[in-house]
């Protein structure tokens, strides 16, 4: 797999001399990666101006992508042969990282029962149109958050970066490298978000700590001591959590 397997390229017309240009499968409204880590490390970087920039540059042109633009990823966490590790920088692009483990034994046989049962298979249709996700976009964003709100939030990530500073200096050995300050910019982004699901206008302490896993997860790379303790970042989010001040 190449880079404009994914960006798109340039394909030239010998009888005119000239390039035109082919668009990949990034110009889309939802675009997914199913197991990037499998991606060579130059196709993934070719989703970061994608996904920072929100346009795709092929040879001397450059396309913006048309809103809204979301990449969804999935990685397999047992199988690491034939893998490349996605580095920091990509990492801090995702706004955030779900783990998704095994359902249910009653929604495995739902599973069962939908794509190997004898009715048909559940077809897909459209819930929302492009226009209405922007408009609930534009609603998440005049969601209010109080300054000590926000100060928590920079007081969690702050933590990721200087436990010791945070008072928990046993945690100074345990994290290499801390959350960017996307961390605390999408953080707060999220629990707008979480607090407009819940059916406030504001957002609490309670709407930051129930983002914080999933936010701040992929942005903390753990020391090989953490790793030797079966300590995982979500082990020290949940140390933070419960040492940071609550506003």
């Amino acid at each position: 797999m190449l880079p404009g397997d994914v960006t798109g390229t340039q394909i030239f017309n010998p009888r005119e001399g000239t390039y035109s240009v082919k668009k990949g499968p990034i110009f889309g409204n939802i675009v997914l990666a199913d197991e990037i880590n499998r991606a060579p490390a130059k196709v993934q970087a070719a989703l970061l101006e994608a996904m920072q920039e929100r346009q795709v540059t092929l040879g001397e042109h450059t396309f913006e992508l048309e809103a809204p633009f979301l990449v969804m990823a999935t990685q397999n966490p047992i199988e690491q042969e034939g893998t490349y590790p996605l580095p920091e920088a990509q990492l801090d692009r995702f706004m955030m990282k779900l783990k998704v483990g095994y359902p249910s034994k009653d929604e495995e046989v739902r599973v069962i029962d939908r794509m190997a049962g004898a009715g048909r298979e559940p077809a897909a249709s459209r819930s929302m149109a492009a226009s209405e996700i922007l408009d609930a976009r534009s609603v998440v964003r005049q969601v209010f958050v109080d300054e000590k709100v926000k100060r928590y939030a920079v007081e969690l990530v702050a933590a990721t970066r200087d436990p010791a500073d945070a008072g928990l200096a046993e945690l100074a050995n345990l994290i290499e490298i801390g959350a960017s300050v996307r961390g605390s910019l999408n953080l707060v982004k999220v629990a707008k978000a979480h607090a407009l699901m819940g059916g406030r206008s504001y957002v609490s302490p309670h709407d930051v700590k129930s983002v914080a896993h999933d936010v701040l997860r992929h942005r903390i790379v753990v020391t090989y001591e953490a790793e030797a303790e079966n300590r995982d970042a979500d082990d020290l989010i949940d140390s933070i959590l419960a040492n940071v001040e609550v506003p």
